[in-house]
């Protein structure tokens, strides 16, 4: 099938649209991040061509966006994860320094249209975009999707777990390996997310009645609570992986 590609900024109308088709994709308390309301607006400024939607007919069928940001060809230059990603990008364009690499920060799929590998369209879509710009080095800061099963295993080490064919147990990562992409490491603290334990329990949808370590479904690890001090904050790690 044919998906008709535009940028989000050519279509300021879809915007709606394709927030409720892809809200979904994430638990809620991803939205509660505090850094990307700092960034985005910006981020649609001055990334519009890296931020696209595939349209079926008019209607929003998946979308994906990327920033290019400065970097030196050593991978300890890579950003923390994806909070600092969208930071470094936005303040090397504002310094007026030369992006010379790209990050994937999001592939999303509306849900009428699983299983039809539109995710992957969506990246090819925007690899395209990167090649023409000559960026010499792609990464993304990948959200694994069966890694909340498992909260407590560290990312390097869910990382290593493969199928019967050397390709990785989780769909997501898999899809970037089909790209020809590979597994570079965790990006710690990739979202740090903090909040009373009113917000959490209310962004949770649960009670965390003591002082202690919490497994929240979606969350791909524990959640930290303090009663005492009426805190909770979850570090998410991530996985960085390059495509080439």
């Amino acid at each position: 099938m044919q998906y008709e590609v535009v940028t989000s900024s050519q279509r300021p109308d879809l915007d709606e649209e394709a927030a409720t088709a892809f809200r979904q994709r994430w638990p809620e308390f991803i939205f509660h991040d505090p850094v990307p309301p700092t960034y985005l607006g910006r981020v649609s400024a001055y990334f519009s061509h890296y931020d696209i939607l595939l349209l079926d007919h008019g209607k929003v069928a998946a979308g994906g966006w990327g920033v290019p940001f400065a970097y030196s060809g050593e991978i300890d230059d890579l950003p923390e994860g994806y909070d600092a990603g969208l930071v470094r990008a936005v303040e090397d364009h504002e310094a007026s320094r030369t992006a010379t690499a790209f990050s994937f920060m999001a592939a999303a799929v509306n849900p009428e249209y699983d299983k039809r590998g539109l995710a992957a369209r969506v990246l090819s879509c925007l690899m395209d975009r990167v090649l023409e710009a000559g960026l010499p080095s792609v990464f993304a800061p990948l959200r694994p999707t069966w890694k909340s099963r498992y909260p407590q295993v560290g990312m390097s080490q869910y990382a290593t777990w493969k199928r019967d064919d050397g390709f990785s147990i989780d769909p997501w990562i898999r899809t970037h390996q089909r790209m020809g992409a590979e597994i570079v490491g965790p990006a710690p603290n990739s979202m740090v997310i903090p909040g009373t334990v009113a917000e959490w329990e209310g962004w949770a949808d649960m009670v965390f009645p003591v002082t202690g370590e919490y497994v929240v479904p979606d969350a791909l690890n524990l959640v930290q609570v303090d009663r005492e001090n009426d805190s909770a904050v979850y570090r998410e790690e991530n996985l960085w992986v390059q495509h080439r």
